[in-house]
């Protein structure tokens, strides 16, 4: 499995998954640069992605939505703040009507992924932080430690294929 550390810091209001693949970051960059393939890994298995609108500049928006196994629709939106290709890049993730307006009642985090080679694999960091400890226990107790392991769990055998 990719995912080898999952820490959350309560007090810096953070959430922290360090992933390995087995690929350089340059490819690991293309699933994130590319919608059809970050949908692949986006959402858990049982909740797949479509991503709608995908612009990984400084500035863009990119909007998803996540699938249930019920057909249930589950929106969300990045506004991208810096990208440091293929280093990695920084974005605000929130949640979203299927309009992908966004969801004042649901917490807003600030997400940082960082990209780095080691022996032609790639360490990958990723990191939000939420403005409150009561916005990160919402997302804990929603399941965001399961949900987004389990989708950066598929990222190895989607670079497979």
């Amino acid at each position: 499995m990719p995912v080898t550390d999952v820490t959350h810091d309560m007090d810096t209001r953070s959430l922290t998954i360090t992933a390995e693949f087995a690929a350089p970051v340059e490819r690991v960059w293309q699933i994130y640069a590319d919608p059809r393939q970050l949908e692949k890994v986006w959402g858990p298995p049982s909740y797949p992605a479509t991503v709608v609108e995908h612009d990984l500049t400084p500035g863009g928006r990119v909007t998803y939505y996540m699938t249930s196994p019920e057909g249930e629709k589950f929106a969300g939106y990045w506004k991208v703040t810096s990208v440091d290709e293929p280093r990695g890049f920084t974005f605000e993730d929130g949640f979203a009507d299927l309009e992908f307006t966004p969801n004042p009642d649901l917490p807003v985090s600030t997400n940082v992924y960082a990209f780095t080679e080691q022996d032609g694999r790639t360490r990958a960091t990723y990191v939000a932080t939420y403005a409150t400890a009561e916005g990160l226990q919402k997302v804990l107790e929603m399941g965001a430690v399961e949900g987004a392991s389990s989708a950066i769990n598929q990222i190895d055998e989607f670079l497979a294929r």
